[in-house]
């Protein structure tokens, strides 16, 4: 009896490790490969540790561990190279005390460990040659182009031989809040520095990159020679010729990569005498310092004493990483508020007792979806614990009632009624889990949920829904819609709430509320003049421009433009199509041809669309005979171009010729058009493979003989 119930607890065990192991990948792979996150830090971390001594009793690790795999597989947008010398994670710790006691009587440095994306940077005869993100520590994402843009890194240093060395791209507070501070939308606001920065690296463009003000500081020199041919030891941070003093010492190589010219990690030499007060320190500077960092890292100073010690399979014994302890504080819900946001989406916020948290009083924190909220078991008036993540962004940890609970279930017999006769007649009460409203906050219409990657969020499923009015309204005063400055998504919602714009006509009738718009916060007579000389302006437009501000289901400004070029830009004609003359058209589909005839047959956006038109003046292109020589062919662009000031614009090029420029290569592109004509990028990997030319963008133009862009001019 009792081995079978040995057994049976081992098989619950290999259980939970499955379980625990594709939960941990999938979140892994959201947030190294997708920029995004499903869980809390707090969360991975506590699943993580279990996982770890899960495997340590049982003796089960499967091969796809988290604890034996290091991050996720690089994206397949940016070519992909394989390190030299792989990049390991480190092991870690949150007790001060195991960090003192893994010095074990030896010296070590001790500095930040940046929340950033790991880089990894080539010098040749004092160039930088080469950066590659650190992917998934065996391959990375070649980003040399976007490193040239980093505000701090030297891309000539003096040293002229080969030189290797890792550190961290990073994005500071400061600059985080800036950029957020010019986003008008919540919703597209980013979610920390973190998240910002790895999306900036790895852009494909540049140009975006260098706007980021992205910042990069060395933490280890990997490899270093001057061109003698003498080898070093490996691992010893490095391989080849260094110089005396620089491959013994840690500390020396700072003081090397600092005379090259490189911003490096804050950093201390610690003994077991002062490492307490050197952590002490960190922690002191933690609220004024500007770079995101989540904890710190501690290597052994003596080079050679690290090598000595070997390296797990997943962590190199020379070094261990120390993360903060969580600044956690109980408190009680007192209810959750569901705020509709501009998209539809209906998120979980959670109000709780007012709390201190790293120095600031909290009382909210959102619980971002539906799976967390079910995950988390809530139900008013339960006692739970919060936290700042990263000590910024406050989050629920735990939902203490809801364990408490889980535990009497657990319990039988003689226990659990002990513990039922514990409690006082109000905890003893039955729980009532947060109810999902089933109609919307804000319009009170219905709610539904749908699951996206695995995670399920509450939508709003009226299209009149004055959250999703405010995003409509948004699209059509765009950049590519209707061009009109002036009118943040913040202005727009303050128009609607006022009741100066209720459909899309009434945007030029505002000069009826100029006493009203001048008197608003932010405005005056000259920001009100400038807006309404920009909506005068864009009463000169064009049909495709007008279309894609519509905002049908599916018209994107590319389809806009096809569509209008097969109806000669006649919106009568387009108008009157059914959905089997939009189908047959080249790109349409059913999709799309069934989505713009359901809004053309609506009486009210015909109205609607009447009462627009009056207002604006629409320019139909001159279509020379001949000119559309491009009509039928259909076109990828990827990278970086050298004759167009961007891809918008040799894609309008392409399309004024009757062209179409899609987004993938499929059996139906006629040319992938790509300036690194012989790179390994997934792109060009899938047209080689369909048999589909590769063109830099000078072939392209001599081939299909097309006029250069302003760039080239």
């Amino acid at each position: 009896m009792v081995e079978g119930m040995m057994q049976s607890e081992k098989a619950e065990k290999t259980e939970r490790i499955k379980y625990l192991t594709e939960l941990l990948n999938r979140a892994s792979k959201a947030y190294y490969a997708q920029d995004r996150e499903i869980m809390s830090n707090l969360e991975y971390d506590g699943l993580y540790e279990e996982l770890e001594q899960l495997e340590k009793e049982t003796g089960i690790v499967l091969a796809n561990s988290p604890t034996i795999n290091v991050g996720y597989e690089a994206v397949e947008e940016l070519p992909k190279e394989r390190h030299e010398t792989p990049m390991l994670s480190l092991d870690k710790t949150k007790s001060r005390e195991e960090l003192r006691d893994w010095l074990q009587g030896h010296p070590a440095v001790m500095s930040w460990k940046l929340d950033g994306l790991t880089i990894v940077l080539t010098y040749r005869g004092g160039k930088l040659e080469k950066a590659v993100t650190r992917g998934n520590g065996e391959i990375g994402e070649v980003i040399t182009n976007n490193a040239l843009t980093f505000v701090n890194l030297p891309i000539g240093i003096p040293f002229q031989g080969e030189l290797v060395l890792r550190g961290e791209a990073v994005i500071s507070y400061s600059d985080f809040e800036k950029i957020n501070g010019e986003i008008e939308e919540a919703d597209a606001k980013y979610k920390n520095p973190r998240n910002l920065c790895s999306g900036s690296v790895r852009q494909l463009n540049n140009e975006i990159t260098a706007k980021r003000n992205v910042r990069f500081y060395a933490f280890s020199l990997v490899d270093m020679r001057e061109n003698t041919g003498e080898e070093m030891p490996e691992d010893s941070a490095g391989k080849g010729d260094m110089k005396a003093g620089v491959r013994d010492l840690v500390e020396d190589q700072f003081r090397f990569l600092e005379e090259q010219g490189f911003e490096v990690v804050e950093h201390y030499l610690v003994e077991e005498e002062t490492i307490l007060e050197t952590v002490d320190l960190f922690q002191q500077k933690i609220d004024d310092y500007d770079i995101p960092s989540d904890g710190l890292v501690l290597i052994y100073n003596d080079i050679s004493y690290g090598i000595s010690l070997g390296r797990t399979a997943k962590f190199p014994r020379n070094a261990i990483a120390f993360k903060w302890a969580d600044e956690l504080r109980e408190t009680a819900l007192k209810e959750i508020e569901w705020s509709a946001s501009r998209t539809g989406l209906i998120n979980p916020v959670a109000i709780f007792e007012p709390v201190e948290l790293e120095g600031t009083t909290v009382g909210r924190a959102s619980v971002h979806n539906i799976s967390i909220l079910r995950g988390l078991q809530l139900a008013i008036g339960d006692r739970i614990t919060v936290y700042k993540a990263n000590m910024i962004i406050p989050q629920i940890a735990e939902n203490l009632t809801a364990k408490e609970t889980d535990r009497e279930e657990d319990c039988s017999g003689e226990e659990a009624a002990e513990m039922r006769i514990e409690k006082t007649s109000e905890t003893a009460a039955v729980r009532q889990l947060v109810e999902i409203p089933q109609f919307c906050p804000v319009c009170g219409g219905k709610t539904e949920i749908r699951q996206v990657n695995d995670v399920q969020s509450l939508y709003c499923t009226n299209e009149r829904c004055a959250a999703k009015q405010i995003k409509a309204f948004t699209l059509f005063v765009s950049r590519d819609a209707m061009n009109i400055d002036g009118l943040s998504e913040a202005t727009l919602e303050k128009f609607v709430d006022l009741g100066f714009i209720q459909e899309f006509a009434d945007l030029f009738h505002l000069d009826q509320y100029r006493e009203q718009i001048v008197a608003m916060e932010g405005f005056g007579e000259k920001s009100y003049r400038n807006l309404i000389e920009s909506i005068d302006r864009a009463r000169n437009t064009t049909l495709p421009r007008v279309i894609y501000g519509l905002g049908i289901a599916n018209i994107g400004s590319a389809n806009a433009k096809m569509l209008c070029r097969y109806f000669d830009h006649d919106l009568k004609r387009m108008q009157e199509a059914d959905v089997e003359t939009l189908s047959a058209i080249e790109g349409v589909g059913e999709v799309i041809a069934t989505a713009f005839v359901t809004y053309m047959r609506d009486e009210d956006n015909l109205r609607k669309i009447e009462n627009l038109t009056r207002e604006l003046v629409i320019q139909v292109p001159k279509v020379e005979e001949g000119s559309q020589t491009l009509s039928g062919l259909s076109f990828v662009i990827t990278g970086s171009l050298t004759r167009f000031a961007g891809r918008n614009e040799l894609k309008e090029a392409i399309e004024a010729k009757g062209g179409k420029v899609t987004g993938s290569v499929t059996g139906k592109t006629t040319c992938l058009i790509n300036n690194e004509v012989t790179s390994t990028s997934s792109k060009n990997k899938k047209a080689r493979d369909l048999g589909i030319p590769v063109l830099s963008e000078d072939e392209f133009l001599k081939q299909y003989d097309l006029k250069t862009g302003k760039a080239g001019e």
